[in-house]
């Protein structure tokens, strides 16, 4: 195991700050009491592209995704110092609506998380949530949002019915279509296939991948695999520090750290 003290400094290949941010996160630190859990984070993350957080359990690049849309606030005794802009707002700013940030910035978690309700209202209640009531548009948005989950042809007859009754991969896919509905800017997902087999792992992440282009994607995996797959590119987090970042096939293939290499090799973590 490394020690903090053998830790690079934070190596970002200029290719990654390319293009317009959609996210920056500048000079980040975050601490749950006294402990610090996030050290010093500058990075850009790239409007309409897919951006993998990885690292070992406990390296922070949760914590960090959740500080993004301030899920974070709902824990006691956290503290936060510098900054995360989405666009050219920061989501600290003070005075901010964090519901309506929250409309912006549209979550899907490791554990698939359906409410108690129909297939129909899981999808539609981010609009409801947003004061709409017209039928019409509900349906429609319910439809889209439903077919760009991949979803729509398996439940298109059984929309009153409970959400509960999905299998898995599917529940976790509706939380995907229910995420989107809103049309938020920023989709983040916390591990969205680690509870789910094979198959429905590669139904999401062909989801992920059609995203691309229509959101800026954050995704956090704990599969090199999945990385690779699905990223444009890669963040890799070690004890709360990001010591890496740049384009996914020059990060697998030519890291500029020794702890990226080791990592992505399996030699720890």
């Amino acid at each position: 195991m490394l020690n903090p003290a053998d830790l690079p400094s934070t190596f970002v290949h200029p290719e990654s700050c390319s293009g317009p941010a959609q996210i920056s996160i500048q000079n980040f630190n975050l601490w749950y009491g006294k402990s610090q859990a996030l050290h010093s984070i500058n990075l850009p993350i790239l409007q309409h592209e897919i951006t993998s957080f990885i690292g070992p359990s406990g390296c922070g690049k949760s914590t960090l995704l959740r500080a993004i849309n301030r899920l974070n606030d709902l824990i006691d005794n956290v503290t936060v110092d510098g900054d995360i802009r989405v666009g050219e707002r920061s989501v600290y700013e003070r005075h901010l609506d964090v519901t309506s940030l929250r409309k912006r910035i549209g979550m899907v978690f490791q554990k698939s998380n359906p409410f108690p309700m129909s297939i129909y209202e899981n999808v539609c209640y981010p609009l409801r949530i947003s004061g709409i009531t017209s039928r019409a548009t509900l349906d429609e948005a319910v439809e889209t949002s439903l077919r760009s989950s991949a979803l729509w042809d398996e439940v298109k007859d059984r929309l009153k019915r409970s959400a509960l009754d999905l299998s898995g991969g599917q529940q976790q896919r509706l939380c995907i279509a229910r995420a989107i509905a809103g049309n938020p800017e920023v989709l983040l997902m916390d591990e969205p296939c680690s509870a789910l087999d094979p198959i429905s792992t590669a139904k999401i992440e062909e989801l992920i991948l059609e995203m691309k282009g229509r959101f800026t994607v954050v995704i956090v995996t704990h599969s090199m695999a999945q990385a690779s797959r699905v990223s444009d590119h890669t963040a890799f987090f070690y004890l709360g520090r990001l010591i890496e970042a740049g384009p996914t096939k020059r990060l697998f293939e030519n890291a500029h750290s020794k702890a990226t290499q080791d990592y992505i090799s399996g030699r720890f973590g």
